[in-house]
């Protein structure tokens, strides 16, 4: 295990078996397509199921305590950087407005897009171990009642997402505002159990090839080939949308930053080469930098706006985890109210405060998985959809990595004007 720094907190690093997972994947569909209708894939089935069902189960537990921690660290490291001055104050406002523009976008865009390009058929085996369950669907006095629960611990162990973040979001803005002791004292709890669970979800995801291989396995035992369309289909509907967060950098950079596309487009070359290669915005801060330069922005503001940015910024979060999350709605047959959409959009812009310092199988889980459940949307289906989480996080970098350097001419342009 190496660590990375993130504003004053060292979160565990864990380098994860991310192409033996997605091997894990492709053999499971592949040895399951080929039992498909014979004799042997039921007994097959029965023994490989609970392997994937344990899996699944160990990777939910640590969703809850995960959550809460990085909230709280998350949060505490934007109040950090809103009293770093108005420039800071400024870029916050700004990232703050991105981040909700692209939920509302893949709120919009994501259904109609799923009615233009309708999910297969076969992608139905991708609830096999999803337990049924009625759908209720809040009124808008229910949904706003639900927004406060009196007894948290209880919202926890229901998974009532909603009302969880919000406490936790309140709870550090409130240690933000304690002494300063008190204040390390609660972010140090809250840095070493972020710490704790990570190494444990680190576990859980070393064991991912043998997971998601059963997993697989069941899935393509009902679907057949048709399961690897289906992973297909997902992939590319779900990077649609970092697409237009990608498109959202060139326009924020002509608007605001007062740059022309073709320019700024010719300047981001060399960084998103390296985004594309590492799949880091951390790794492709230097490359950010150099196209910062590049395109005439002031040393000044790049090299204080682009780290910020990578601290505590990823453009593509709130827009492609609501559009995963839109995807098994639709793929589990769940009416999508706009109350439902307001929610999904509202935990996931705080979700990503959150999840940013954390390698992609991780906060892809943690991430997406406390938005479904605020949608009434099962989770199980991550499970197997984390093993080509490597591909959409392509798209994911190169959004982010590009948005930033869009954010910093913005900031530039309206410092100095």
């Amino acid at each position: 295990m190496t660590k990375t720094q993130t504003s004053r907190f060292e979160l565990v690093r864990i380098e994860l078996p991310v192409a033996w997972t997605f091997a894990g994947l492709v053999a499971g569909l592949g040895l399951g397509t080929i039992l498909s209708g014979g004799a042997m894939i039921d007994s097959v089935v029965e023994w490989t199921a609970p392997i994937g069902t344990l899996w699944l189960r160990a990777l939910q537990m640590t969703i809850i305590p995960l959550v809460a921690a990085l909230l709280v660290l998350g949060i505490a490291q934007m109040a950090a950087a809103a009293r770093a001055g108005a420039a800071a104050r400024r870029m916050l406002l700004l990232v703050f407005a991105l981040l909700t523009l692209g939920g509302i976008i893949t709120a919009t865009v994501m259904p109609w897009l799923l009615e233009l390009a309708p999910i297969p058929a076969s992608a139905s085996a991708f609830l096999a171990h999803t337990p049924e369950q009625a759908q209720q669907l809040p009124s808008l006095a229910d949904f706003v009642a639900s927004l406060v629960s009196p007894n948290i611990v209880a919202a926890a162990a229901e998974t009532a997402m909603l009302p969880f973040t919000i406490f936790f979001a309140l709870l550090a803005v409130a240690i933000s505002k304690l002494s300063e002791g008190q204040r390390a004292s609660l972010l140090g709890f809250f840095h070493a159990l972020a710490n704790a669970m990570l190494i444990i979800i680190g576990w859980v995801l070393w064991l991912a090839p043998v997971g998601v291989f059963a997993l697989g396995l069941g899935v393509a035992a009902q679907a057949g080939g048709g399961a690897f369309g289906a992973l297909l289909h997902y992939i590319l509907v779900v990077s649609a949308m970092g697409g237009f967060v990608l498109l959202g950098a060139y326009v924020l950079a002509w608007i605001i930053g007062g740059i022309a596309p073709w320019r700024f487009a010719r300047a981001m070359l060399p960084a998103q080469a390296v985004a594309l290669s590492t799949q880091s915005s951390l790794a492709s801060l230097p490359a950010m930098l150099d196209s910062s330069g590049r395109l005439g922005l002031r040393q000044s503001t790049a090299e204080f706006v682009l780290p910020l940015a990578v601290a505590i910024f990823r453009a593509t979060s709130p827009a492609m985890n609501l559009a995963v999350a839109i995807y098994v709605a639709y793929l589990a047959g769940i009416e999508l109210t706009p109350t439902l959409l307001a929610a999904g959009i509202g935990v996931a812009l705080i979700i990503s405060v959150g999840s940013v310092s954390l390698p992609g199988s991780i906060s892809f889980v943690v991430s997406i998985g406390p938005i479904a459940l605020a949608m009434g949307v099962p989770i199980e289906p991550l499970a197997l959809l984390v093993a080509v989480e490597m591909l959409p996080d392509i798209m994911r970098t190169l959004g982010n990595v590009t948005m930033n350097v869009a954010v910093t001419s913005a900031v530039d342009r309206v410092q100095h004007d």
